[in-house]
């Protein structure tokens, strides 16, 4: 009986190192005080930038070159799932979803629409991935952090440029036509108010658009409709929310046989083509948003969250309400650009080279006339 108990334990002993082998074989290692762990498998850390619309030149060549090249630098294992809705709030539902599912850790979202991306925060909150609210404020969603500018100021900036100009030009009190920004954006919201701010009372509104999806081609055609209603000679300024509205309405005038360079024109976002248009004089004035400094201080902000870390100490946050919590903030300043201080604000900083703006013998001359050679 001895022999056989014996025989038994061995066998079982032998099953024993024969399962923590197969274990080993599978990933485990044998550690600690004579047991056997598994190691798991590291997990990558992802974060997401989903980005609203190609309409706006800025979206591809600055904000998601500039974030992509400061997450890599600060943490080069960490992957980003990018994805742009081009202006479909439902496109950007599906792609923040396949970003969850895909296991992303932080979300840098700037929404299509305002309102409907609350679902999409609700969602990342449910699985506990925090958020980051880029460029255009969230609405009705409990938003981690939010990164822009004081859009309400560029508006006023905008307003004010025009309304100085007008002045200047002998129109105090005139008419003028505003074509702004999309009804979705919230940030299209702020930089009407801030533009009727300045404007109501000094001046006429003859006509007044907010313009589908941003679209120069929507701002275009409403442009039209202004001439048609108040004739060539019916207006002395247009406000336009941005650099691509601003083309898309002179090229309305231009089509009515309309001289820009004799109704001055508003715009945002340094667009290289805007840029190029107030040299020439077809556009009066354009905003500068440092976008380098607003796509850095967001992928620092992804990177410290995405590492269970603090914002970063060096960021100066204040906070903004979005209708459901004071949402922490960085904000950055405006700066207004007109024909003078393209060297000195653009140029200076890097954000376009003369050699980009300077690209025919026109604009080479253009130039010339202000110190850009």
């Amino acid at each position: 009986m001895r022999v056989k108990k014996v025989l038994v334990l061995c066998v079982v002993a032998a099953l024993a190192v024969s399962v923590a082998a197969s274990l080993t074989g599978c990933g485990g290692t044998t550690g600690g005080t004579g047991g056997t762990t598994t190691t798991p498998t590291a997990t990558k850390v992802k974060i997401a930038l989903l980005l609203p619309e190609t309409k706006t030149a800025r979206y591809e060549t600055q904000d998601r070159p500039l974030f992509e090249a400061k997450v890599k630098a600060l943490d080069p294992t960490i992957e980003i799932l990018y994805s742009n809705a081009n202006q479909d709030a439902a496109a950007q539902q599906s792609q923040a979803d396949a970003a969850l599912t895909n296991g992303a850790t932080v979300l840098v979202l700037d929404p299509v629409d305002s309102k409907s991306a609350a679902s999409i925060v609700a969602k990342a909150n449910a699985k506990g991935v925090p958020v980051i609210s880029y460029d255009r404020l969230i609405l009705d969603a409990k938003v981690d952090y939010y990164v822009s500018f004081d859009n309400e100021q560029v508006g006023k900036l905008q307003g004010q440029a025009l309304l100085d100009k007008i002045t200047a030009d002998g129109n105090a009190g005139k008419t003028i036509v505003m074509i702004n920004g999309s009804p979705t954006d919230n940030n299209a919201k702020l930089f009407k108010a801030g533009a009727h701010s300045v404007l109501d009372g000094k001046v006429k509104i003859g006509a007044e658009y907010d313009t589908p999806d941003w679209s120069p081609d929507q701002a275009q055609a409403e442009m039209e409709q202004a001439i048609t209603k108040l004739g060539k000679n019916g207006f002395v300024a247009v406000y336009c929310a941005n650099d691509g509205t601003c083309g898309g309405a002179i090229a309305a005038m231009k089509g009515a046989g309309i001289d820009p360079k004799k109704r001055p024109t508003t715009g945002q976002d340094a667009e290289l083509a805007g840029i190029q248009r107030i040299l020439l004089g077809d556009q009066y004035m354009t905003i500068y948003k440092a976008i380098k400094l607003e796509a850095e201080a967001t992928a620092e902000l992804a990177v410290a969250l995405a590492q269970g870390k603090p914002a970063p100490s060096s960021l100066t946050l204040s906070k903004v309400n979005n209708n459901t919590m004071d949402v922490p903030s960085v904000l950055l300043k405006p700066v207004p650009v007109t024909k003078d201080t393209i060297k000195s604000t653009v140029v200076a900083d890097g954000f376009w080279t003369t050699t980009q703006i300077l690209n025919t013998p026109e604009l080479k001359a253009a130039g010339a006339t202000v110190g850009l050679q």
